[in-house]
């Protein structure tokens, strides 16, 4: 299991650094997926969610410039990315930055100054705290130790795996988390599996928790991509 279930895509087309900085990657606790073009990454998007994007500026098919111009426009648009490229002028890490990158690494990376850089943008933007850590998004209020949720004050009865879920989406509250990664990080079951039993928890969950916009929040599916839990 990755380190709090959190996912890193990397966009990178040179597969010698692609897999020395996955093999960072998950030697720091991280999924990886990787995405060796533009058209690629946009394709997987809609089954495989991403917590962070490493965006290479140079694509066989594409710029880093464009690819996060179509992110930043569409449903999944504060998807975190840092920059990861060798294009070191001063003008193009501001043009990275000012294009809504939230970092720039220039290549050849440092394995430790990029891990940190990743912790540090994950941890802004998802939160890096432990998942049996207590969480308050008022009116809701998670106990992670006791596996317990309430919503001003009162406890909601949940199974097990419907604490899980709702712990689990939470945590990523604003984020797109596609039905897969739902398989994968809250039932330990390969994608390949029906969602179905995704779908169906879901439907209880914004039940039990009022997540329809009763109380300022709402757990919506995103066509094609999952579902996303935000304040409303």
């Amino acid at each position: 299991m990755s380190k709090l279930g959190l996912v890193v895509g990397l966009l990178e087309d040179d597969q010698d650094m692609a897999a020395l900085v996955a093999n960072w990657l998950e030697e720091a606790g991280y999924a990886v997926r990787v995405f060796r073009s533009a058209g690629e990454f946009r394709r997987r998007q809609g089954g495989e969610a991403v917590d962070l994007l490493l965006l290479d500026w140079m694509l066989p098919d594409s710029t880093g410039i464009e690819v996060i111009a179509t992110i930043r426009s569409s449903a999944n648009g504060n998807l975190p990315v840092i920059f990861l490229t060798a294009r070191d002028a001063e003008d193009d890490m501001v043009q990275g930055l000012a294009s809504g990158g939230d970092d720039y690494v220039v290549k050849p990376p440092k394995q430790r100054e990029l891990i940190a850089r990743v912790s540090a943008v994950l941890r802004r933007h998802v939160g890096d705290s432990d998942a049996g850590e207590s969480l308050d998004l008022q009116p809701y209020s998670i106990d992670g130790k006791r596996r317990r949720i309430s919503v001003d004050g009162r406890e909601i009865e949940l199974t097990q795996r419907e604490f899980d879920l709702a712990n689990f989406l939470f945590r990523r509250h604003g984020r797109i988390i596609s039905r897969d990664a739902l398989l994968h990080n809250v039932w330990n079951l390969s994608a390949a599996v029906s969602t179905r039993t995704v779908d169906t928890h879901i439907s209880r969950l914004r039940k039990k928790l009022d997540l329809s916009g009763e109380n300022g929040w709402r757990l919506t599916a995103i066509y094609q991509h999952g579902y996303r839990l935000e304040q409303t």
